[in-house]
């Protein structure tokens, strides 16, 4: 069992920072499966850190309460000890790997808690059948996708045999199979008598497995539902409250399919575009012309090349084959000077003091009126002198792409901009993607997010295998679309082949 007793906390040592916790007292029952939601930056991650005992061991910061586990209180017990009884998956299962081989990961925890051999390999097995990695086996932890990874960090964490299960936003960067595996995943933990904390945005592929859904404000709980309770709510209510549409059949399309005038009559033509990682080609398109002006939504699963297709449009990987504007064909370097990428790790690109100074760094003085402008439709106005590396992941996500904005580059690649964003941020992140359109010539958004192309682009470009499969408008006919890609069986997550 989990009790959170009046627990609060904020990070830092300064008397007048704000608590990210305020006043939480929870009870969850041993093989509970509850999930936290609720608006980017509402606590969410902070109490996952308390829970697993991150916090206070790894994250200082002025902390009241307490928190137990099994009647026993996590912040005065060693982080070893605490190991035994929590398992912690993160948004980035790369950032809690310590081998460069799976097999290797998946015994890691287990000797670490000092198992003896035959015990460790017994854990194996059992991990290796209950996620079904036949195929992932001894293999290098580089070549696999984001799904695998997610699998392997839950498997090795199952290995280790804690009762408590903790995530935080594991399906942000992942596509619709490997989120109905991590589905399948959690449901065989709940089957195994775990208790399971799960922080997430993402709430449609976890209302069959939910018990209490707590909803989280300014650090404080407001409210609790159930999965019956959350499905029936009225989507102006969901909006509200900054939650996701739990059921995707009862996403609608709340934009009219416009694209820039600015750009009316230019074209982007890619013509013969290869590019090889080793001896494997991951890019192979012969000819696609795009229309300036539009935003295109780059789906396809993981692995499918969208990622490599950005970095090739904007230059920063060597290919072969041209791009062209109008005719003329834009050099590799002339590319990157036009280009601005959002990337899918905004860690890698945020390099200042404050927010503020994030945005006016390659902006004349004058325009910075302009920043704190974007910075409040983003809902970012408090945050202004707060270091960029502090904030929660989605506020993280919601700087670079203010900051793509104010460079004011001519071909803008985003990176599944709207991982870790709630449905308010993500319509403000919307907002300024269209916005910044309206004088770029490309602007080409990676994503996973149904809802977030429903709201936002006005047509879909589909890779698969390095290929294109298909390039179409937004229109009634591309609407169906992507909602068969999204839902149905052959579109989505019944391609994903258990091993026996």
């Amino acid at each position: 069992m989990i009790e959170l007793r009046d627990l609060s906390f904020r990070y830092g040592q300064a008397e007048n920072s704000p608590y990210c916790v305020k006043a939480i007292n929870l009870i969850i029952g041993r093989g509970e499966f509850v999930v936290l939601c609720g608006k980017s930056g509402c606590g969410k991650t902070t109490l996952t850190r308390l829970i697993n005992g991150l916090i206070p061991h790894f994250f200082e910061g002025l902390m009241d309460g307490a928190v137990f586990i099994d009647g026993k209180e996590i912040g005065k017990q060693p982080l070893a000890k605490t190991a035994r009884m929590v398992g912690s998956v993160f948004q980035n299962p790369r950032s809690q790997f310590f081998n460069v081989d799976t097999t290797g990961e998946l015994a890691f925890g287990c000797e670490n808690i000092g198992m003896p051999a035959e015990e460790i390999w017994k854990r194996i097995d059992e991990a290796r059948a209950v996620f079904s990695l036949d195929n992932l086996l001894d293999r290098s932890i580089f070549e696999l996708s984001l799904g695998e990874k997610q699998r392997i960090a839950c498997a090795s964490v199952y290995a280790a045999g804690p009762g408590v299960f903790i995530l935080d936003e594991p399906s942000s960067n992942l596509d619709a199979p490997s989120v109905e595996m991590l589905r399948r995943v959690l449901e065989k933990l709940k089957a195994a008598g775990k208790t399971i904390v799960v922080s997430e945005h993402r709430l449609h592929y976890l209302t069959e497995l939910t018990d209490r859904f707590i909803y989280l404000e300014d650090g404080g709980i407001v409210s609790e539902y159930t999965s019956g309770e959350l499905c029936s709510m009225k989507s102006e209510a969901l909006e509200q409250q900054g939650l996701r549409n739990p059921d995707l059949q009862k996403i609608t399309r709340n934009l009219v399919s416009t694209v820039s005038q600015r750009q009316e009559g230019k074209t982007i033509e890619i013509k013969d575009l290869r590019y090889r990682y080793g001896r494997n080609t991951v890019l192979d398109i012969d000819s696609l012309v795009l229309r300036p002006g539009e935003i295109t939504a780059v789906i396809g699963h993981n692995g499918a090349g969208k990622s490599t297709f950005a970095g090739c449009i904007c230059g920063i990987l060597k290919h072969k084959g041209t791009v062209s504007l109008d005719g003329k064909a834009l050099g590799r370097n002339e590319r990157v000077r036009k280009s601005y990428m959002v990337m899918q790790d905004v860690n890698h690109q945020l390099f200042t003091e404050s927010v503020l100074d994030e945005l006016t760094l390659n902006i004349p003085e004058e325009r910075k009126a302009e920043a704190l402008n974007i910075l409040e439709a983003m809902g970012l106005g408090a945050l202004t002198d707060t270091h960029p590396l502090s904030l929660s992941g989605g506020q993280k996500q919601r700087v670079a792409v203010a900051g793509a904005v104010c460079a004011g580059k001519e071909l803008l690649i985003y990176d599944e901009p709207t991982s870790g964003q709630d449905y308010q941020s993500m319509i403000a992140t919307c907002d300024l993607i269209r916005a910044a359109s309206e004088e770029a010539i490309l602007s080409l958004v990676i994503t996973h997010d149904m809802e977030f192309i429903f709201n936002c682009c006005t047509s879909v470009l589909h890779l698969a295998g390095g290929k294109v499969q298909e390039y179409y408008p937004l229109d009634g006919a591309g609407i169906e679309k992507i909602k068969a890609y999204f839902t149905s069986k052959e579109g989505g997550y019944e391609i994903v082949q258990e091993s026996a």
